[in-house]
């Protein structure tokens, strides 16, 4: 029997719906047997294959035609899809009774009342093909595109900010399942959390910034369950550590340093005690043996970190540059050391993934976080240095927020180095991010576009400049009409800020004009007509300049990214955004960034979610802002302005921001048109008077200008009162159900 396949012309591949979030886990299809994709029907017979993987596990896909065969256009006698290689569908006809041409569109209804939910947008699908009765033809049709548009709700919580009965002083992986718990009770379907990978240099509380890892791949031991790795012998010890666990879990915030310190003396105990058996175990060895190439380097930075009491490897004797022969080799001589970060990263590795598995049977989905940056002080400085910029800090241009600009003191990228091999070090960041997340934020995309460099030894970030840039030469200025002199308009970086150019450090005598320069005294001091020039040279330079040149510096390195795996994409897109930038981030469907106190529209005070794009994360507030609670109370002019314009309240406004003030607030973020409403769960126990925190003030994850933040925000409930809190659980659902999420 010949049997034919036919490819039709395709539509764009549904990266969004076709992403691991939908086809592995919220639209899953959990069925017994599945039917290979590449089964061949029976002669006489027309296989139809749809890709259709936006159709939820309560919807079902049907065919309607021109045909007796396919109904007559009558949506009650559609042809049911089989969807047991999901996210494909396919329907197998017989030849005989279907004419040489015809046309058709698929339909949707309900699976459990079979309700006809919507047809097809677009023209009819024309089918125009001949098949032999001992024939058998396969017809690979376009992508269906579902017209109900499907929205979900979710979470947004550091992992160290969870709090359960079990918990060491801080949050750690094995929350997470009760976190997903309250999620599946209260209708959500994502769990977002900050990055967790190992920030430890030296022991101090300023590691717990969480966006400056000293690996990427390494988990953080912060957040391992000591119960879940082991017991020590010596019951004095566990009675203890018992204690300890109990004074540390009792405290309002994470006491950094004291719950590492302890994690790490239990730790080492139980590996004396068990290490060996662990790493003899073959669930070790499967796991080494996927991993060694980041686990071993890491190991061995963690051995001397420690035993030279810093992590500026640049200080570490004959050890301050290595290769692969000799970290072998050192991990030869110092076996018993180095096993101890081996059993370690094991045992992260497990708690993780079973957070992940249990996750997936609810239908819940992790969305983790990739940092912009690493350390410089970091295992991958160490072992590609050639990858990176040190001699420069990376970091962003002022907000409103940060208005001296951020400077987040990790080295910039070699984009060129890094292009070299098709940027294989971000691809393999995301393979390994893949191991136990199924969607994922990029931090600060724009970094992908264009990165604010900033020369190490300048007073700040003020003086940074966009990389790559085009600065201007002095020819280009006075083009302007700008009466350009370098010793009145210039200064170097470690002296002063009051400047109007930054010279590049790359190209002497080029320049790039000083962010925020109108600000400035230098400015003020310009004669008006200066200033018009000035301000044109600005204008032109930051947001027209560029704008072709890094959207192909964004395309060339974010397709092969984006590609490396089947997570659901998603930027941080906020800040000075490029013009590109939207329509970037719509050609591969990276889901934006959308925050209704910071709108990316000019002259309006605030973003209206009604019209939020579809692919995008709506949120009221994120771990870098205050709490809508807080806000209301350190910005009143703000606050007052929301009450009567958006709100349309009449009368003297509210001195605090209510229960009932922060549920309209989430009832409008949850109506928006974004695919996703992700609320942080401050902000969801706002409209509670009785669960909610009394001080708003003790709920603030981090404040991005200051370069000191203890990141310590801890829960002031449990997740089993959360769990227990059963009437705000209901009432949590009904809004979220409401919005149709």
């Amino acid at each position: 029997m010949k049997h034919h396949i036919i490819t039709e012309t395709s539509g764009q591949p549904d990266r969004v719906f076709g992403s691991s979030a939908f086809t592995d886990v919220i639209f899953a299809r959990h069925t017994s047997g599945r039917r290979s994709a590449a089964a061949k029907p029976a002669a006489g017979k027309l296989e139809i294959r749809v890709c259709a993987p936006a159709v939820t596990p309560s919807q079902r896909l049907r065919i309607v035609g021109s045909c007796p065969a396919l109904g007559n256009w009558d949506p009650a006698c559609a042809r049911d899809l089989d969807d047991t290689a999901f996210p494909e569908w396919s329907i197998s006809l017989d030849a005989a009774t279907l004419p040489k041409y015809f046309e058709y569109k698929f339909i949707v209804v309900a699976r459990d009342t079979q309700q006809l939910l919507a047809w097809e947008e677009g023209e009819n699908r024309r089918f125009n093909h001949f098949c032999n009765s001992d024939e058998a033809l396969t017809v690979e049709v376009a992508p269906f595109v579902n017209p109900i548009r499907w929205h979900g709700a979710g979470t947004a919580i550091p992992v160290f900010s969870l709090r359960s009965k079990q918990s060491f002083g801080t949050g750690e992986f094995p929350d997470l399942k009760l976190l997903v718990d309250w999620a599946v009770a209260t209708g959500q379907s994502v769990i977002q959390i900050l990055p967790v990978n190992d920030t430890t240099c030296c022991g101090s509380w300023r590691e717990s910034y969480p966006y400056k890892a000293n690996s990427i791949y390494a988990l953080h031991p912060h957040y391992l369950a000591l119960h879940k790795v082991g017991k020590p012998k010596d019951a004095q010890v566990c009675k203890r550590f018992e204690a300890l666990r109990r004074e540390l879990n009792a405290l309002p915030t994470v006491d950094y340093e004291r719950v590492d310190a302890l994690k790490h003396e239990y730790l080492r105990i139980v590996y004396a005690e068990q290490g060996a058996a662990v790493l003899a175990s073959k669930p070790f060895h499967d796991f080494f043996k996927k991993n060694a190439a980041w686990l071993k380097p890491y190991a061995v930075y963690s051995v001397l970190r420690d035993r030279f009491a810093t992590a500026d490897f640049s200080k570490w004797g004959e050890y301050a540059a290595i290769d692969e022969a000799r970290i072998d080799a050192f991990i030869a001589a110092n076996e018993e050391a180095v096993g101890y970060w081996f059993f370690l990263q094991y045992h992260l590795d497990r708690q993780l993934r079973d957070v992940r598995d249990y996750a997936h049977a609810h239908r819940v989905i992790l969305k983790g976080d990739i940092p912009i940056g690493i350390s410089r002080t970091s295992v991958d400085a160490w072992l590609t240095p050639e990858l990176f910029r040190m001699d420069s800090s990376a970091g962003a241009p002022p907000d409103d927020f940060a208005v001296k600009g951020q400077n987040w003191g990790f080295p910039t990228y070699d984009w060129g180095r890094m292009s070299a091999d098709g940027y294989a070090w971000w691809q393999a960041r995301f393979v390994k991010m893949n191991d136990y997340f199924d969607a994922y934020r990029i931090d600060h995309i724009l970094g992908f576009f264009r990165i604010w460099e900033i020369p190490c030894n300048a007073v700040n970030a003020l003086l940074g400049h966009f990389n790559p840039a085009m600065p201007l030469t002095v020819g280009e200025i006075h083009a302007y009409g700008f009466p350009f002199d370098a010793a009145r308009h210039t200064a170097p970086v470690e002296t002063s800020d009051d400047v109007l150019f930054v010279e590049d450090p790359q190209q002497p005598g080029h320049y790039h004009p000083r962010i925020a320069a109108q600000f400035t005294d230098c400015y003020n001091r310009l004669a008006w007509y200066e200033k018009d020039a000035y301000n044109r040279l600005y204008d032109d330079f930051f947001f027209r300049r560029h704008d072709a040149w890094w959207r192909g510096e964004a395309m060339r390195k974010l397709v092969p990214l984006v590609s490396a795996t089947r997570m659901l994409v998603c930027g941080e897109d906020l800040g000075m955004i490029p013009a590109c930038v939207p329509d970037v981030m719509r050609e591969l469907q990276i889901l934006s960034l959308e925050i209704e106190r910071m709108p990316k529209n000019t002259g309006v005070s605030f973003g209206n979610p009604a019209g939020n794009p579809y692919l995008s994360v709506c949120t009221p507030s994120t771990h870098d802002m205050s709490n809508l609670r807080l806000w209301w109370n350190e910005e009143p002019e703000s606050s007052r302005k929301y009450y009567y314009e958006v709100m349309g309240r009449s009368g003297e406004a509210p001195q605090d921001c209510t229960p009932e003030i922060c549920e309209w607030v989430l009832r409008r973020q949850l109506a928006s048109t974004s695919m996703l409403t992700i609320i942080p769960l401050q902000e969801w126990l706002a409209i509670d008077g009785g669960l909610r925190r009394a001080n708003p003030a003790e709920e603030r994850i981090n404040v991005p200008a200051n370069a000191d933040q203890y990141w310590n925000y801890r829960m002031h409930l449990t997740l089993e009162e959360l769990l227990g809190a059963t009437k705000f659980n209901d009432r949590l659902r009904a809004l979220i159900s409401e919005s149709g999420r």
